[in-house]
Parts: C-alpha cells; sequence; structure tokens
C-alpha cells in the first residue's frame, strides 16, 4: 500500500473554519453507515473500499497534519503515514467509534511524535481564539494581505503550543470533535483534555498582554 494518496494542491490556511464547520454538519447517518460498510470490507481485506475510505478523509487527515506541523510537504508524508498505519492496524478498529475519530487518533499521534523530535520551543502567543481570525465571507481584495497575514500568524501560533496542547486544539476547534472524543483519540482523561485547552487559553492572554505592552 504505497503511493495511496493523490493530494492535489495543498489544502490552504485561509478555508474558513465556519465552512469546515458546514461539512461536518452535513454528515448523515447514511454517511455514517456507508463508512461501516467500508471499514467492514477494508477489515475483511478490500482494497477498494479502504480506498473510500481515503478518497473520503484524505482532505481532513491532510489538513490536521498541516496544522499540526506547519510544512506542506511534511503534512502530506504524515498524511502518507497516517493511511498506512491504518491499514496495517484495521483489525484495531472497533465499530462503535467512528472511523473518522479513529483515523485522526492515529494521525495526531504521528504528528506529536515528529513534532517531540523537532524539540519546540515555546514563543508568542495572540489573545484571540484563532477560530475568531477566519472571515465569514471571502474577503475583499483590499482585505487580502490582511487576512493572510492573520493566517501565518495562526499558524505560528500553532507552533509554539507544547505537542498535546496543539493537538486538542487542533480536533476541538477545527474538527468539532466532543472532549470525550478528543480524549480518546489522546488516550487521556475528558478533564485533561478540559485543563489542556483551559490553560491554552490562558497562555495566549498572557502572552498577548506581553506582546501589546511591548507594542
Amino acid at each position: 500500500m504505497q503511493n495511496i494518496l493523490a493530494f492535489g494542491q495543498p489544502i490552504s490556511m485561509t478555508s474558513s473554519v465556519a465552512t469546515e464547520r458546514k461539512l461536518n454538519t452535513e454528515v448523515t447517518p447514511e454517511m455514517l453507515a456507508q463508512e461501516q460498510t467500508w471499514a467492514r470490507a477494508a477489515q475483511k481485506g478490500d482494497s477498494t473500499a479502504f480506498m473510500h475510505l481515503v478518497d473520503a478523509y484524505q482532505r481532513p487527515v491532510y489538513n490536521l497534519c498541516y496544522r499540526m506541523l506547519g510544512d506542506a510537504a511534511e503534512a502530506e508524508d504524515a498524511a502518507q503515514e497516517t493511511f498506512l498505519r491504518s491499514y496495517t492496524k484495521l483489525d484495531t478498529y472497533r465499530h462503535d467509534r467512528k472511523f473518522s475519530s479513529w483515523l485522526l487518533s492515529i494521525a495526531s499521534h504521528y504528528c506529536i511524535d515528529r513534532l517531540r523530535r523537532r524539540r519546540y520551543q515555546m514563543v508568542s502567543w495572540d489573545d484571540l481564539p484563532p477560530w475568531r481570525w477566519f472571515p465569514a465571507t471571502e474577503p475583499q481584495p483590499e482585505e487580502a494581505a490582511l487576512t493572510h497575514e492573520k493566517h501565518d500568524t495562526i499558524r505560528d501560533l500553532l507552533d509554539t503550543l507544547p505537542e498535546d496542547y496543539r493537538a486538542a486544539v487542533v480536533l476541538r476547534y477545527w474538527h468539532e470533535m466532543s472532549y470525550e472524543e478528543i480524549a480518546e483519540s489522546l488516550g487521556t482523561s475528558i478533564s485533561a483534555i478540559k485543563s489542556r485547552l483551559f490553560r491554552a487559553r490562558q497562555m495566549m492572554a498572557s502572552v498577548a498582554e506581553e506582546t501589546e505592552l511591548a507594542s
């Protein structure tokens, strides 16, 4: 199972979170049933069924990897590795869990491992939650440069988070996973996830105040 993904142009960070949330809310029971059908078939060795799952989830997996790693080439490699790992671990997938949550869990853990190997250092934050920076509508030409700068800031801010905080933030605010789903994905408790998100917001406010005073 090599070269199983066919990423086109890198998914832009300028796509709005509102748009992603709309896509998430359009998931129907029929779609979830189809996901389970493909997953069961893939577990029995049906490679075509697995490719249907790849087609369905390569965008959210790539987006998560990009937001975690901050580099398009690394994100593509990580997404490839995520699907390769999921293929070899299909026998561990439980059908009482959404396949997408299981897949994003694999992607999150892989990205966390890569980030830990990088040994990131903590740097500055801004005081607004990242999702607040995405425009509700397409920006006008005169707003494009500022919008791009804001999205670059989001990328920079995500880069400053400890790996486990960053994974929780991305899963919560971009993929709209519940506390329970995030906890299961990251192998921790619901209270730990709530604590990570709360502390991340505290860090943002603290550094934002320092940045404002220094400017």
